[in-house]
């Protein structure tokens, strides 16, 4: 059943919601900000409330898949199938695998399984992005700290394990970011 599945929430992963919201304003996001096509680069742009549109969107696409996987198979189907709408978002083929970063898209997965500390996690994400004015810093704190989360509510280890893989394909994303921020060249909100 999770073969089935699996190319089902990948698609799910590619919803292409930061193009479609900034397109409908008459933007492309690739071409603008930092060229990223996700919720933070959409705020930079567009605004606060366009951007909060993208993250909801995108956090849909893995709070959906997740969903479906527990429906159909439990916990370990709901972590497989919203790793799969993640890597979609970050490797969509429709984009010649260029994609965002998944802090949403994760979070979304996180909302499902973890819940308590997703809730958490995002109240910290709106501390620091507003008090460093880098949404970056905010989202490698989060995506460090999900893990720590997902052990606090008293998941089994490998879910911890689970939510650590998906975390680190996440924060590979921010590779870019964390050098732009040591040489203090990263982009503000």
């Amino acid at each position: 059943m999770w073969a089935l599945l699996l190319p089902i929430t990948y698609l799910i992963g590619t919803f292409p919601s930061a193009s479609l919201v900034a397109k409908a304003n008459g933007i492309d996001i690739r071409t603008v900000g930092s060229g990223n096509p996700g919720a933070s680069n959409v705020t930079r742009v567009l605004g606060w409330r366009k951007g909060i549109w993208v993250f909801v969107l995108d956090a849909a696409k893995g709070a959906l898949a997740a969903g479906i996987g527990l429906a159909v198979d439990g916990r370990q189907a709901g972590y497989v199938l919203g790793a799969a709408a993640v890597i979609g978002h970050v490797f969509p083929a429709w984009q010649r695998f260029k994609g965002g970063k998944g802090v949403a898209t994760g979070g979304g997965v996180a909302a499902v399984m973890a819940p308590i500390a997703f809730a958490s996690l995002v109240a910290l994400w709106f501390v620091i992005s507003r008090t460093t004015k880098k949404a970056s810093v905010a989202s490698i704190v989060v995506v460090a700290l999900l893990p720590v989360g997902v052990a606090v509510e008293q998941r089994g280890w490998w879910e911890v394990f689970a939510m650590i893989g998906i975390c680190l394909l996440v924060m590979s994303r921010h590779l870019g970011n964390i050098r732009r921020l040591l040489s203090r060249r990263e982009h503000a909100i």
